[in-house]
C-alpha cells in the first residue's frame, strides 16, 4: 500500500487549518498543523517524511518570509506560500527566497490541491529520472557541478543547496544547452500545465538562478535572454558518475 504523502500546513487561522487538514484528508493526505512560525520550525525536522509545506505570509511573530528562509537552511522541501496581500512583490519575495508556488487568498481548494499534485509530480518525476542512472548523477557546466542527488551547485569547491524551484529550472535548462526555452515552457515545467506563464514571475526565477549561477545582472553569459523569445542556456554540459571531471567545457 502506497504511503499517504504528508502535507504541513502553517497558518495561525483556525478556521483555514481545520478546512485545509479536513479537505486534504479526504484526499488521502497526512496532515500536520501548526498556527505559528515558531512552533512550526520548532517542530520540523529535516528527517521528517514532510512531502510539501503550506505557508500562510501574514503569521503573528515570525512571518511567512522568515520561516521560509529559517526552513531553507536545513531542508529543500517545497513550499507554498499563501498571501492575502493582493500586491505582487508578496509573490516576487516568496519566490526569491525559495518558495516553489504561491496562492492568493481567498482560493479554492481544488486549485489548491491541483498546485500540491503538480509538485509532487515534479518531485516524483525528479527521483525517477535521477535515482536509476548513477552516471547522470553530476551535471558540468562552465565552472559549476551540480550534485543531482543532494541538489548541490559546487563552485570552486564552494557548495550551494538550491530550493525546488530553483533546481528543477537549473535541470529544465542542462537538459537542453543551446536551446531557446519559452517563457510558456517554463512557466509549464516548473509551475504547472495550469499555471498562467506570468512574464515578471518567470524573469524573477530566472533572475534568482542567475544571482546562483555568479551571473553579472547586466551582461549574463550563462543563461541570456533572447528578446521576445525566452532564454537559453549558452554553456556546454557533461555528464558523469565523478564528483569532478578532467576536462570542462
Amino acid at each position: 500500500m502506497t504511503k499517504a504523502k504528508c502535507i504541513y500546513v502553517v497558518d495561525d487561522d483556525d478556521d483555514i487549518r481545520t478546512l485545509l487538514q479536513t479537505y486534504l484528508e479526504k484526499h488521502q493526505f497526512q496532515v500536520l498543523t501548526a498556527e505559528s512560525g515558531e512552533a512550526f520550525l520548532t517542530d520540523f525536522k529535516p528527517s521528517q517524511d514532510v512531502d510539501l509545506v503550506i505557508l500562510d505570509i501574514m503569521l503573528p511573530g515570525q512571518d511567512g518570509f522568515s520561516v521560509c528562509r529559517s526552513l531553507r537552511t536545513q531542508s529543500q522541501v517545497p513550499v507554498i506560500m499563501l498571501t492575502a496581500n493582493s500586491d505582487e512583490m508578496d509573490r516576487i519575495i516568496g519566490l526569491e527566497i525559495g518558495a516553489d508556488d504561491y496562492l492568493a487568498k481567498p482560493f479554492n481548494p481544488r486549485e489548491l490541491l491541483a498546485r500540491i499534485k503538480a509538485i509532487l509530480r515534479r518531485m516524483e518525476h525528479t527521483e525517477i529520472v535521477e535515482a536509476p542512472n548513477v552516471a547522470q548523477r553530476f551535471y558540468h557546466f562552465s565552472q559549476f557541478t551540480l550534485d543531482t542527488l543532494s541538489r548541490e551547485l559546487n563552485y570552486q569547491n564552494e557548495k550551494e543547496s538550491l530550493s525546488g524551484a530553483d533546481y528543477n529550472l537549473l535541470m529544465l535548462f542542462l537538459a537542453s544547452p543551446g536551446k531557446v526555452l519559452t517563457r510558456e515552457h517554463i512557466a509549464e515545467n516548473t509551475r504547472g500545465r495550469d499555471s498562467a506563464p506570468l512574464d515578471r514571475f518567470i524573469d524573477v526565477h530566472v533572475s534568482r538562478l542567475r544571482q546562483r549561477l555568479r551571473e553579472d545582472a547586466r551582461q549574463p553569459q550563462l543563461i541570456k535572454t533572447v528578446r521576445g523569445q525566452g532564454y537559453i542556456l549558452t554553456a556546454d554540459v557533461m555528464t558523469s558518475d565523478m564528483a569532478h571531471v578532467d576536462e570542462q567545457h
